[in-house]
């Protein structure tokens, strides 16, 4: 579902970035169901065409405008080639969840990585429809996690920061290089203070270093 919300003032409500909860460790997630992680989406820009075959906007996909015809067929000629350009790997679905945040429709796919000093931070996928963000930082079994929002309307640029919740995290899978996790958080609204903003469900995505 799309939600978005309309600021009837201008004025800014500064909040502190700072607010850290402890991590909630867990040996296990009784009734929680992350078969979502053997899901899988192409990246957004792909998909298939009348004709069935992977293809790509040539706006996104520099260089492919001319293997096609003018009904948007690859040329049989132009496959292996057109192939090469456009990436049509499985990408395996890392989050899972419901958010009431601005200009958000979906976000499937989170990706951590572990930083020099031993931190790790996360970040979930902005694309054509979604332009917030959740971000996490996990570092000493604390927790810092605030919401990035780039406008493409005229609300500017804005982070939200915690102002409760919960972040559940399994360890075998953790000590495994794996972030399995269960989330429920409320964001202050530095634009609207009377429009709540929230982001709940699950993570199973693998740390990078």
């Amino acid at each position: 579902m799309l939600l978005c919300f309309i600021s009837l003032s201008n004025k800014r409500i500064e909040k502190p970035l700072n607010k850290k909860i402890p991590v909630i460790w867990v040996d296990s997630f009784i009734g929680k169901d992350f078969s979502f992680k053997d899901e899988w989406s192409y990246p957004e820009e792909v998909f298939r065409n009348k004709y069935g075959q992977l293809s790509c906007d040539s706006g996104m996909c520099h260089g492919t405008k001319t293997m096609k015809d003018a009904n948007g067929r690859i040329l049989k000629d132009s496959l292996e080639a057109f192939y090469k350009i456009v990436d049509t790997t499985h990408l395996k679905h890392t989050l899972k969840s419901t958010a009431r945040v601005y200009e958000w429709l979906d976000s499937k796919f989170i990706t951590f990585k572990r930083s020099n000093d031993n931190s790790i931070t996360g970040e979930s996928s902005c694309s054509a429809a979604t332009h917030s963000s959740l971000n996490i930082q996990i570092k000493n079994d604390s927790i810092l996690t605030w919401v990035d929002f780039k406008s493409i309307r005229n609300l500017g640029t804005h982070q939200f920061p915690l102002k409760k919740g919960y972040i559940k995290i399994d360890k075998k899978s953790f000590k495994g290089g794996i972030i399995k996790a269960e989330f429920d958080l409320t964001f202050f609204n530095t634009i609207d203070e009377s429009s709540p903003i929230s982001w709940r469900g699950l993570i199973h995505s693998k740390i990078n270093n």
